[in-house]
């Protein structure tokens, strides 16, 4: 990604950005809250415009549970049903979707503004049209995902498009802090300290597949199993790690490997995060060092959130701060793989 060769900071850019990661971040948030409710599937159809309102009347809403009642969830898993446990899933869901349109309209009219004022900087249009973009490809995305779970017998989402939506998400947060940065701070790019360039984004990759790791592990429920630390299954290997065949297949679908295999990343991704600290506590530059702890605080604080999440069999609050440190822990290598490419001069 390249700088802003514009001398002069723009203040309105860079609170407008800075709203924008805060909104993205909430949505992440929520549509995790969304998941865990399971209230992903009560909306079954995809509505741009109409679907900004929710139903008006008594009729309305008959019509909408009647809809919901003829999908497989909905015999699998809510039987028992009512209207006021259907209401609460339905706007668990709708809440989802109008953070997302309000977003799409939060990112869209000002950058179009931005522009015509001429307050992006020469040359610089192109990623801003590029984040447009990819936040309608994640509305997109997400009805993708959530048309896996209204037919073909299922009760839920596609762990794989689970896994591309929450990606998405991180990718677009990912550009708008590191925009953010470009906006605020105008730094040049660097050609000095390229060891811990290549550490910082080593560690940004190994977050962010972490990150998915988690969507594999939240989309197959395998966190609701082996619910024990550090052991699993009684044995540091739990038994059933290879029971699926072909081999590889158990990486995707079987549930001891997912949530063994996520377990050891982030232990990798701990051991990063603390050769980092470690490397960048031999520069002066102060900034770097900052940054630094701060990921690795950030990554020790997810370890414990995982585990807390783990031993309380996914209780809700737990699952979401786990996914909110998901968010710091993201946003910090982003801050650590920029810094690192400051001129110190």
């Amino acid at each position: 990604m390249s700088s802003f060769s514009s001398p002069q900071k723009n203040t309105s850019v860079v609170l407008w950005l800075g709203f924008m990661i805060f909104l993205v971040a909430v949505m992440i948030v929520l549509g995790g809250a969304t998941r865990l409710t399971n209230s992903g599937l009560s909306i079954t159809e995809w509505r741009p415009i109409s679907g900004v309102l929710p139903p008006l009347s008594d009729a309305g809403w008959a019509l909408e549970f009647e809809k919901y009642r003829k999908i497989p969830e909905f015999s699998a898993e809510n039987p028992d049903m009512d209207m006021a446990g259907f209401k609460f899933i339905y706007f668990m869901e709708w809440s989802h979707r109008q953070l997302g349109r309000f977003i799409g309209l939060a990112y869209a009219l000002p950058m179009v503004a931005f522009m015509i004022l001429g307050k992006l900087g020469r040359g610089h249009g192109g990623r801003f049209i590029f984040i447009l973009f990819l936040i309608g490809l994640q509305g997109a995305i997400g009805w993708w995902m959530v048309a896996s779970g209204l037919k073909g017998g299922r009760v839920d989402v596609s762990h794989y498009r689970l896994a591309v939506h929450l990606g998405m998400a991180f990718v677009i947060l990912g550009f708008l802090q590191w925009t953010w940065m470009d906006v605020r701070k105008n730094w040049p790019p660097r050609e000095i300290q390229q060891r811990l360039g290549k550490r910082t984004a080593i560690l940004l990759l190994f977050v962010f597949l972490q990150i998915i790791g988690g969507a594999f592990v939240a989309g197959t429920h395998a966190g609701q199993a082996y619910n024990t630390w550090p052991l699993m299954d009684g044995g540091i290997v739990p038994g059933g790690y290879l029971a699926m065949q072909p081999l590889w297949i158990n990486m995707v679908e079987n549930t001891a490997s997912i949530q063994f295999n996520h377990r050891v990343f982030g232990y990798i991704v701990l051991l990063s995060a603390l050769w980092l600290w470690l490397s960048a506590r031999r520069i002066r530059e102060t900034h770097m060092r900052l940054a630094s702890g701060v990921v690795l605080l950030a990554v020790v604080l997810q370890v414990v959130l995982g585990i807390a999440a783990l031993l309380t069999i996914v209780e809700l609050p737990y699952a979401l701060a786990h996914q909110a440190g998901a968010i710091f822990v993201f946003l910090a290598a982003v801050w650590a793989a920029r810094q690192a490419r400051v001129r110190l001069y």
